[in-house]
């Protein structure tokens, strides 16, 4: 196995995009460090390919796990050369019905936790002026829906991260791209799903609504999490990958309406917007 064959670091591997996107950077030949909580759950994947996967225990709300997972990582293959931030989950609840410990825990997760391990991988990109970070944001990282406020915010936070990092790190040769996914077949939206187990009545027709239909829809998405893992593959091997990557027609034509939702906004608006400034001279 040659030593210039890239090094990923991937977390959130026992289902999902996660597990997809390590068998196909397998099937390429290339050396990977998978993450999970429970790291047993990732032995079949490193199965017949020891020599270059390597399974650790990750858990985004302990910092020890993130310190010691990238230090195995980096001590196994040396350095790190694709970072994917996939780890996180959804919470259904309305903003009214939100329970404080969850939503917290929401964002320990879906930002602190992802920020956490990021920190920990860019001094060894920045010390070789190379890498690549894909962070999973989702189509509820640029729209907010009933029932999903917070774990929306979350995803706008890691929006907001990844955009400003990208601008900080392109001098120095490190990549960064938020992948943006629709509604896929992936357990997000049904075990590994939070809900509050606030309900009010007021939000039924809103929220709860939602909710029910976020459930009542896992398992039937038209987005295949084989085909989104070849796309997140595929940009890392292009000389300027995007800084944002729609997965799936459905997130691809909300995001285009969220668009001309936002430009008739501001057109809208236009004239009481522009009255704000001093006058010209003043």
């Amino acid at each position: 196995m040659s030593q210039d064959t890239p090094v990923w670091f991937v977390t959130g591997c026992s289902t999902g995009f996660g597990r997809e996107i390590a068998k196909l950077v397998l099937s390429k030949g290339w050396r990977i460090a998978m993450t999970a909580r429970r790291p047993e759950s990732l032995a079949d994947l490193v199965e017949g390919h020891e020599d270059r996967a390597l399974a650790l225990s990750l858990d985004l709300n302990d910092p020890a796990t993130i310190d010691k997972a990238v230090a195995d990582a980096e001590a196994r293959f040396g350095h790190i050369d694709v970072l994917v931030n996939n780890a996180g989950y959804g919470y259904f609840s309305g903003i009214e019905e939100g329970e404080d410990a969850e939503i917290r825990r929401q964002f320990e997760t879906n930002v602190f936790g992802l920020n956490a391990l990021t920190l920990k991988v860019l001094p060894g990109m920045r010390a070789r002026r190379k890498g690549h970070i894909l962070n999973f944001s989702s189509i509820g990282g640029l729209i907010a829906y009933p029932a999903l406020g917070y774990y929306n915010a979350s995803k706008f936070a890691v929006e907001a991260l990844s955009e400003a990092l990208a601008k900080e790190a392109a001098p120095l040769g490190i990549r960064v791209t938020i992948v943006e996914p629709g509604g896929f077949r992936t357990d997000w939206a049904g075990r590994s799903v939070i809900e509050s187990s606030i309900e009010i009545d007021d939000y039924a027709e809103t929220a709860g609504a939602y909710r029910k239909g976020l459930k009542e829809g896992s398992g039937h998405q038209a987005g295949d999490p084989v085909r989104a893992a070849a796309a997140v593959v595929k940009i890392t091997e292009v000389e300027n990958p995007p800084l944002r990557l729609l997965l799936s027609a459905q997130a691809y034509e909300r995001a285009m309406e969220r668009v001309e939702e936002l430009r008739k906004n501001f057109e809208d608006w236009k004239d009481l917007t522009l009255s704000t400034d001093f006058p010209e001279g003043e």
